[in-house]
């Protein structure tokens, strides 16, 4: 037998290494194909969101900076009354918002629960992400940890909202001291909106943020989907990122988000992976007699390929989201699985 010295063990592994790292880097770039942000909104508030996203992410091509950019366009925007600023109140007429954030390449995630008189919270989420070593913080506590970094405390409640929150107060019942609004009854449908926006930088590095003012007329204290990791957000680097947005209760108790990651770890599209989280919703609930919600889930995998998918139309059309790349703005339909 040949003698092995140390040093020729070490030259030798040392190619082996090299070897291996060259081709773990050529199956990376072969399967990602370039940055790409999306959010769970069509034409008009996508332009909104993803343009300044997308500014950012040419700039730095750091996603996180790009997303929360994208995200804040909405949570400051007093015309939403689904996210952030001017968002429905909570039955008390008190808005209270939600937000989470996850960073793919470090796994790490961040989240913000029935935070009042801050206006971005995913902005919040991030500081908890990144300078803590907690996921999770609510409510008083959550707003004094916003003002330690530097947020300002205002009244988050427009006279829109406003303005709908006593609407919807003078129409809880025709036995209270409440008289109906002068222009006639009042029946605006209850609204949950919220947005995602998720994104892959140009690197590969995997983000996503989910963000709303939750759903109008709450108890307060109530938390749905979207500051829950698993649920409404979900971000792993290896595969994709997913979000969800409607009813929270049954995006929680499914895991929403992280049922879409995995069934694309598994091998589905993100279409097909979005799709199946919502016949899985249909499924707990005994059927498609038993649903009279919707929820909607929007999906990337590693490849930069999108899809969405909704239990029910809203408004008879399709579900939509919309991205931005290099290839330019992107409009994508997808398809609910009830009529």
């Amino acid at each position: 037998m040949h003698k092995f010295s140390r040093r020729h063990f070490f030259k030798a592994t040392a190619g082996i290494g090299a070897t291996v790292s060259l081709f773990l880097q050529q199956k990376v770039h072969a399967q990602h194909r370039g940055a790409i942000i999306l959010c769970s909104r069509g034409e008009a508030w996508g332009r909104k969101v993803l343009q300044p996203a997308w500014d950012v992410l040419a700039q730095s091509n750091n996603i996180l900076d790009a997303i929360e950019t994208g995200t804040n366009v909405v949570e400051l925007d007093p015309d939403d009354m689904s996210v952030g600023y001017g968002g429905l109140p909570n039955e008390e007429g008190v808005v209270q918002l939600d937000a989470s954030i996850m960073y793919g390449p470090t796994h790490r995630c961040g989240s913000i629960a029935c935070l009042e008189n801050i206006k971005t919270p995913s902005s919040v989420a991030r500081l908890v992400m990144e300078r803590t070593d907690h996921i999770h913080l609510v409510g008083e506590g959550a707003k004094r940890f916003a003002r330690m970094h530097g947020f300002r405390e205002e009244n988050l409640l427009t006279d829109k909202a406003r303005i709908a929150w006593l609407k919807w107060k003078e129409n809880l019942s025709d036995a209270d001291d409440w008289l109906p609004p002068a222009e006639g009854e009042y029946a605006e449908e209850r609204t949950n909106g919220t947005i995602n926006v998720l994104g892959i930088s140009a690197d590969g590095a995997i983000a996503g943020i989910t963000t709303t003012s939750g759903l109008a007329w709450k108890i307060p204290g109530r938390v749905g989907d979207s500051p829950i990791i698993g649920a409404g957000l979900y971000v792993d680097n290896e595969v994709g990122a997913a979000g969800a947005t409607g009813r929270g209760e049954e995006v929680i108790r499914m895991c929403g988000s992280f049922y879409v990651v995995e069934r694309m770890r598994a091998g589905l599209s993100p279409q097909e992976a979005c799709e199946a989280a919502c016949q899985k919703i249909i499924d707990i609930n005994g059927g498609p007699a038993k649903v009279n919600f919707n929820d909607k889930f929007i999906a990337v995998n590693k490849k930069g390929e999108v899809g969405c998918a909704s239990i029910q139309a809203a408004n008879g059309q399709e579900p939509e989201l919309s991205y931005i790349s290099q290839n330019g703005f992107q409009v994508v339909k997808g398809r609910h699985l009830l009529d």
